[in-house]
């Protein structure tokens, strides 16, 4: 094909000599991949059902604020959270009812992360990392703004493929209002990467893919952007450290609820000492706040108001 013989065309003698004898180190053809998934599924899936209703449960909008505070904020577990409850704040309710109310906000609020409009810069980096659902090992794919601190993407999956790396690399698309014409995502060497790269230029969505490879800096692109491979895995650590109490998910959907909410913390609730001890983004309407229940109430109406105008609600 016309790109095999281009890059022979550009081939020095000595570099043609070379490749006769050592073809591998040379990249002159396409890897063709014939992807089994259509662009339309990317569409954002609608949310599981709560088992509770939030305007129904049995508690103070202050209490739901606090346990938001104590699972989420300081990631104790819903054991540790029912018994903080009942030993400092003399307030009774289950670890089943906690992991429920989390999961009913968890629904609320995603829409509103999701579909925010982010004042992003042009620093984006990504990586997995795990978590474990009904015993086994699953993945949460990062996608982050290096510079505002802000998460972008946070596909959960069993699979560690190019299907759900193209659904994560989606969801930075979609908070885009255009995409930049130098457009260039950080990742490790997961080659997954690349082919989902392919897969939206197979859709005329353009961007780069640079890619970390290793420990060391053996070349000049690691050397450049390791820097911003180690901002995402300070944010894997973070993450790891919210989840370590949690001891893992007995299902998919206590799994997605629990990284929602803590995306919700960590984008709009939680200061950052890169950002001289402010949040990510700022929502004027936290500012007034006095502490940290008062302000996930206030978000979780914020939550609630975005629902209510932009989404259509179905039985």
């Amino acid at each position: 094909c016309s790109f095999y013989q281009n890059n022979l065309k550009s081939m020095t003698k000595s570099e043609k000599q070379d490749f006769k004898k050592n073809p591998g180190k040379f990249k002159v053809r396409y890897i063709f991949r014939d992807f089994t998934f259509d662009f339309k599924p990317l569409s954002k899936e609608s949310p599981v059902k709560s088992k509770v209703s939030l305007p129904n449960i049995m508690i103070s909008s202050y209490t739901l604020g606090l346990i938001l505070t104590y699972y989420v904020n300081y990631g104790l577990s819903s054991r540790k959270t029912a018994a903080l409850l009942k030993d400092v704040h003399d307030i009774k309710v289950s670890q089943q009812a906690i992991l429920n109310y989390v999961n009913a906000v968890s629904i609320v609020v995603k829409p509103f992360i999701d579909n925010y409009d982010y004042k992003l810069s042009d620093s984006f980096c990504g990586d997995e990392t795990y978590i474990k659902v009904n015993g086994k090992w699953n993945y949460i794919f990062f996608f982050f703004d290096a510079v505002k601190k802000i998460i972008l993407s946070y596909r959960v999956s069993p699979h560690r493929d190019t299907e759900t790396a193209v659904k994560a690399i989606d969801a930075v698309i979609s908070k885009l209002n255009e995409i930049p014409e130098d457009l260039n995502l950080i990742t490790d060497g997961n080659p997954i990467y690349l082919l989902a790269q392919h897969f939206f230029a197979s859709h005329s969505i353009k961007f780069d893919v640079t890619q970390v490879i290793g420990l060391t800096n053996k070349d000049e692109v690691s050397k450049e952007y390791r820097p911003l491979k180690q901002i995402i895995e300070r944010l894997n650590r973070t993450f790891k450290g919210n989840y370590r109490a949690t001891t893992g998910f007995g299902s998919p959907n206590g799994s997605v609820a629990f990284v929602t909410m803590f995306v919700a913390y960590f984008n709009f609730l939680r200061p950052h000492s890169a950002l001289e001890g402010k949040t990510p983004v700022i929502l004027e309407e936290l500012e007034s706040m006095s502490n940290m229940p008062t302000r996930w109430c206030k978000f979780i109406e914020l939550s609630q108001d975005f629902v209510l105008n932009n989404c259509t609600i179905t039985a």
